[in-house]
């Protein structure tokens, strides 16, 4: 789904949808004592429904029901339970699933509630820094300047942050058993994905003139190698190493982490290099994007190409 898709209107259906998943989950909590044990461990939910019923329930349904106002009510309190369950479930090794839960809903209310605030995601907020769309200077090793951003990039998403997710999974009891054979594909995916983001950071770096970091784009359009069947080779090597590491170490939040990646780069972040794309290279890069899917590997693009260019 597109940024300019979403709007007000899409925020209050989440908070629709959250209103009737908070009622059912707190029926659960009185109905079910798993349910209880696993998302409130040894919390009273007597002194929490207090609370949480009118501050998320009854909030995210005025939300729902155009009353824009509530959207100060369930957001922060959303976001607050969210931040003590996790302190809670990280020091007692308890109630995972519901600290789980709690930081989703935060995520979730905290995006839903700029659409109905501002009637869309103010994600140009994003492309600042190193992440701001900028052309490549011309003087400079491009090759280098991409393996420097492979290595801090790969490290960081690839190693870091899917390190610091699998501890909370073990700490917060979210582990689920994985067979051999998910761990042995995971590595194969891991190795297929990454000699895809090798050659696509490549193709950019010496037919491009640029590299993968939006503050250095390329300063040709790149229509080689493997830019010749799928518009964001690096997009689709990057989501497949995550799910591939998520396999590999046998966590499934891991997995998760990297497709709700690829949503985000999608919905907030495509758009606005597809803009900056046109605005530098016109009509060469509307017939590019028009022939070349943008996930989806399909027919080579077989537009003749000079050999300065990618």
């Amino acid at each position: 789904m597109r940024a300019h898709a979403l709007t007000a209107r899409t925020g209050r259906l989440y908070f629709a949808v959250q209103t009737a998943a908070g009622a059912a989950w707190w029926l659960g909590v009185w109905l079910i004592p798993a349910v209880r044990s696993a998302t409130l461990g040894a919390l009273d939910p007597l002194a929490l429904a207090v609370l949480d019923i009118p501050l998320f329930v009854i909030a995210s349904a005025l939300v729902a029901c155009e009353l824009r106002w509530a959207v100060w009510i369930v957001v922060p309190w959303t976001s607050l339970v969210a931040v003590c369950m996790a302190g809670y479930a990280t020091l007692t090794g308890t109630a995972g699933w519901g600290a789980l839960l709690m930081v989703a809903a935060a995520a979730g209310s905290v995006m839903a509630g700029m659409l109905v605030l501002c009637g869309r995601l103010p994600s140009e907020r994003m492309i600042v820094g190193p992440f701001a769309f900028c052309a490549a200077p011309e003087t400079g090793s491009h090759v280098t300047r991409t393996v420097r951003q492979l290595s801090v990039f790969w490290g960081v998403f690839l190693v870091v942050l899917p390190a610091l997710i699998v501890a909370v999974e073990h700490r917060w009891g979210l582990v689920a058993p994985v067979m051999p054979a998910i761990r042995i594909a995971g590595g194969v995916l891991l190795v297929a994905a990454s000699a895809l983001g090798i050659w696509s950071a490549l193709t950019m770096a010496t037919r491009g003139a640029g590299t993968p970091l939006p503050s250095a784009m390329p300063r040709r359009l790149v229509v080689a190698g493997p830019y010749r069947w799928v518009r964001n080779p690096m997009a689709v090597a990057g989501i497949a190493q995550g799910v591939a590491v998520g396999m590999l170490v046998g966590s499934w939040l891991v997995v998760l982490y990297a497709l709700s990646g690829s949503l985000v780069w999608n919905t907030l972040i495509r758009p606005h290099e597809e803009a900056d794309l046109e605005s530098r290279f016109g009509q060469e890069y509307d017939d590019y994007r028009a022939r070349v899917r943008c996930w989806m590997p399909g027919r080579p693009f077989a537009v003749p190409v000079s050999p300065g260019r990618r």
